[in-house]
């Protein structure tokens, strides 16, 4: 929403407006023009020229010299370490709409490693096929202790944001998380989903998120598409 009241500078409100139409689908192929757009929010076009240099930053839009302000297909996810997100907030972020479908929500015997983080011999798995603009770009599983995935279960598991849902309606405190990432190959029933060959080397995830008294609330692995996601970290140097 764009406020003229608001202290969030006018190029960072209309970059964002313009991110949220994108991942809505209200343009095709291109964004407006710079005048449409100066006439839209009553701005001037220098202001403009800074919303779209953040939306070409962030690889959501590309210029093209003497046509207009083109979006981007099929690029890749970025997703920075620094805190704990959702992949529906990290799609949406690069100007694409997310989308789950749901594979299966039940109780299941996890592998050994998930159960002894989770001090748990049973678990509630959540597994979906995630996309970005239709694509399919990972397998998620989430795994919980019974009684807190029965209440996720009770939910459109194809339309939520489980930390959203979490968070906002469980009041389940997603306090810190330990993640790891491997490369393996896929296995047939992943490879099939993702539309790749058996045995193609993915990026697997593995993260453990703990509540602010150190108890476990989730362990989720992700089965990643191979040049479709990317993971970025920003670091600093120690001293000796």
């Amino acid at each position: 929403m764009f406020d003229t009241d608001s202290p969030i500078p006018f190029h960072f409100q209309i970059r964002d407006v313009l991110k949220e139409e994108i991942a809505e689908g209200a343009y095709q192929e291109k964004v407006p023009s710079e005048r449409e757009l100066m006439e839209r929010f009553s701005v001037s076009r220098t202001t403009i020229r800074e919303a779209i240099n953040h939306l070409v930053n962030d690889e959501i839009v590309e210029k093209v010299h003497g046509k207009g302000t083109f979006i981007k297909r099929n690029k890749q996810v970025h997703e920075w370490l620094h805190a704990i997100h959702s992949l529906t907030d990290t799609v949406k972020q690069m100007g694409m709409k997310p989308g789950s479908s749901l594979l299966f929500s039940g109780l299941v015997t996890p592998p050994d490693s998930v159960a002894g983080c989770m001090n748990q011999k049973e678990l509630h798995l959540i597994k979906r096929l995630r996309t970005a603009d239709g694509e399919p770009i990972a397998i998620e599983s989430h795994y919980y202790e019974p009684k807190l995935g029965a209440l996720l279960d009770s939910y459109d598991l194809n339309l939520i944001t489980i930390y959203d849902v979490l968070e906002n309606d469980l009041h389940v405190t997603l306090h810190e998380a330990e993640q790891a990432m491997t490369c393996k190959p896929l296995h047939f029933e992943d490879a099939a989903k993702l539309g790749l060959d058996v045995g193609v080397n993915a990026l697997m995830v593995d993260r453990l998120i703990k509540d602010s008294s150190g108890q476990p609330i989730e362990y989720y692995t992700s089965v990643v598409k191979p040049g479709m996601y990317v993971f970025k970290l920003k670091m600093t140097k120690q001293g000796r």
